[in-house]
This record gives structure tokens, sequence and C-alpha cells, in this order.
């Protein structure tokens, strides 16, 4: 079984209110569950506005085919939304 854990660093320098930032989160959120089939969610500074670190997770028998997906998630969050600037990218496959 091989894990592909990856974090995510993200600026979302238009939000002016934790109500705008979980709108954009989930927005893309919900997008990467759906056409991914992987788990995500926000890990962390949940309290503050315009920063947020999205973890996500995938489990397949294939190291190849788990750094594929981590790929194209990495590929899709970065190009998803103008107001999302991902500023760090952690991947740790296991």
């Amino acid at each position: 079984m091989v894990v592909g854990l990856c974090t995510y660093e993200m600026h979302l320098a238009a939000a002016q209110s934790l109500k705008d930032k979980r709108r954009v989160l989930k927005s893309v959120i919900d997008r990467v569950k759906n056409k991914f089939n992987v788990s995500i969610a926000e890990v962390d500074y949940q309290d503050s506005w315009q920063r947020a670190v999205v973890g996500v997770a995938v489990v397949s028998n294939n190291s190849m085919h788990v750094n594929q997906i981590i790929t194209n998630v990495t590929k899709f969050i970065e190009n998803a939304n103008d107001e999302i600037e991902v500023t760090d990218v952690l991947v740790e496959i296991i």
C-alpha cells in the first residue's frame, strides 16, 4: 500500500472575512473531491482570513499512480481560482 500526502499553503488576498475564505475554499475542496476522489480538508489557519493550509491524502497500490494523482491535484488547485495563490506545496509519499 502506498500513501501520498500533500499539503498546500495558500494565500487568499481578496478574502475580507472568514465567510469569504470558507466560500472560496469550500468550492475548491468540493471540486477536488469530485474530480479526483481524494480525501481533502482544511488543516490549519482555520481562524485566519487570508491564510489556509489544505491537506490531501491518496491511497493506492502503485506509487506512480499516487504521484500522478498528486501532480494533477496540484495543477488543478493552482489553476482553480484566481482568488487563491498557492505559496507552498509539501509532498510526502509513504
